[in-house]
């Protein structure tokens, strides 16, 4: 609704679009608490924010200045009220919806503040939801919310899909929704360490890229299938217990088949053009993990080698930290651990706990209790949610029977530096958990923000 009323309103008035969208919520309230719930609530929201934006506009069209593009119509009795009407024709919502999603990814914004517009205009997630999503205050993130909108106010118009600037505009979307699932996938709540809400919004919204001919490019698809393979997995994240399981140990029954072949099928229509992007790399990964029996059944030289070619592509620390679990599986635990100490740029991974959990998982297999207990504790002290902190507790008990497990996160790729380390530049403990504030004000392209292909638990 926010979207279509942006559109009549203009950007600029973006603030009374939520008005409008928030005063027919709260009539909802009113009358349903007494009428009931109707047959069709969506509808009669939709109905009730026309019929408010009419009356504003009505009321103000003579005070106010709105969408540039409809001026005149709507300032005429004549033609205002199909104008209104047409706005909210479900084609046209869905068109307003991709134009804001373009506009929430306004060049100017950073990564982390395009999510949030994303989340907030788009997805109706209120500001404190926001911020437990991202493990920011809510103070931070109403701020940085406020900014978003001041930008967006100064472009004018929602964005016009047909514009020269689509190509790189529709990069920065990709990587919002890519963020933005992969926080649900396996993000830094509080509350939870998996929501399902954030990856079901990510690809509904993917899905509007697929819709419009435009934006429905072999990176979209490829997108799109990635979070297929990855949601197929949801079911098997958590245990009966709530507790986070390992790929290795999840109930491969549980999975989503019918996902699994949505992926297969957006995958392959992913294939035409000739450029090959990350999306498509991490998605042929996910697909080898969806194929595979088991873990010990996964074509690990595939893994390896996929995540070499996605290290070329996007080369990061995390991309690095997978590949060495996947090269753990295929050659051992050390040469996993002298995979991960050739990481470049492995400090910023310090505050990630599964970077800890996994160097104290191979030094488990390697049969260093000690040491593996240590990397267990570090990665306690650093863990985001209860969910984490239990798994990586249990983790603690494991070194006390001296018994490990076939830690899966999808892998990365080729370390900067081929040669191995000595076993005493093996990665050190972490340093203590940095604060509140200073995770505030990290890189936002650190390692929790590096893909849905992170398969830590």
């Amino acid at each position: 609704m926010v979207a279509a009323l942006t559109h009549i309103l203009g950007i600029h008035n973006l603030p009374l679009a939520e008005d409008v969208v928030q005063d027919a919520f709260c009539r909802a309230l009113e009358v349903w608490r007494f009428r009931g719930v109707p047959e069709n609530p969506s509808a009669w929201l939709m109905a009730t924010a026309k019929n408010r934006a009419l009356d504003l506009i009505r009321r103000e069209r003579t005070a106010r200045t709105f969408a540039p593009e409809l001026g005149r119509l709507l300032n005429s009795e004549w033609t205002v009220a199909s104008v209104v009407q047409d706005a909210f024709l479900p084609n046209a919502i869905k068109d307003d919806q991709l134009r804001m999603m373009f506009s929430c990814c306004h060049p100017r914004l950073t990564e982390e503040a395009q999510v949030a517009l994303v989340l907030h205009i788009l997805c109706g997630f209120s500001v404190g939801e926001i911020a437990n999503a991202f493990v920011s205050s809510h103070a931070a993130t109403e701020k940085r919310i406020s900014r978003a909108k001041k930008v967006l106010a100064a472009s004018k118009t929602l964005f016009d899909i047909a514009d020269t600037a689509l190509p790189a505009r529709l990069s920065a979307v990709h990587r919002a929704l890519y963020l933005l699932f992969n926080e649900g996938y396996h993000g830094a709540s509080p509350e939870s360490a998996v929501r399902a809400d954030l990856c079901q919004q990510a690809m509904r919204l993917a899905a509007l890229l697929l819709d419009h001919p435009l934006t429905a490019l072999p990176a979209t698809y490829a997108l799109s299938a990635l979070m297929c393979f990855h949601a197929a997995r949801l079911p098997a994240r958590l245990d009966h217990s709530g507790d986070l399981t390992t790929l290795s140990d999840q109930d491969r029954s549980r999975w989503d088949l019918n996902l699994v072949a949505d992926g297969k099928r957006l995958l392959d229509l992913s294939a035409f053009g000739s450029e090959i992007t990350e999306y498509h790399v991490e998605a042929a990964i996910a697909l080898l993990h969806a194929a595979a029996t088991s873990a010990d059944n996964t074509d690990w030289n595939r893994v390896v080698s996929l995540y070499d070619l996605l290290m070329k592509i996007r080369p990061s620390p995390v991309v690095a930290l997978n590949r060495a679990i996947a090269v753990a599986q295929k050659e051992g635990p050390e040469r996993g651990l002298e995979e991960i100490g050739a990481i470049a740029g492995r400090d910023r991974l310090t505050d990630y706990p599964f970077y800890s959990a996994a160097v104290g998982e191979l030094h488990l297999r390697r049969g260093h209790v000690e040491i593996a207990r240590e990397h267990f504790q570090a990665a306690v002290a650093l863990a985001r949610n209860p969910t984490e902190r239990r798994f990586l507790e249990k983790r603690i008990s494991a070194c006390e029977n001296g018994r490990s497990t076939r830690t899966s996160m999808p892998p990365s790729d080729r370390p900067s530096s081929p040669a191995a380390p000595a076993h005493n530049s093996l990665p050190p403990l972490p340093p203590p958990a940095r604060s509140r504030r200073s995770r505030e004000s990290a890189d936002p392209t650190d390692e929790r923000q590096k893909g849905c292909s992170i398969e830590s638990a």
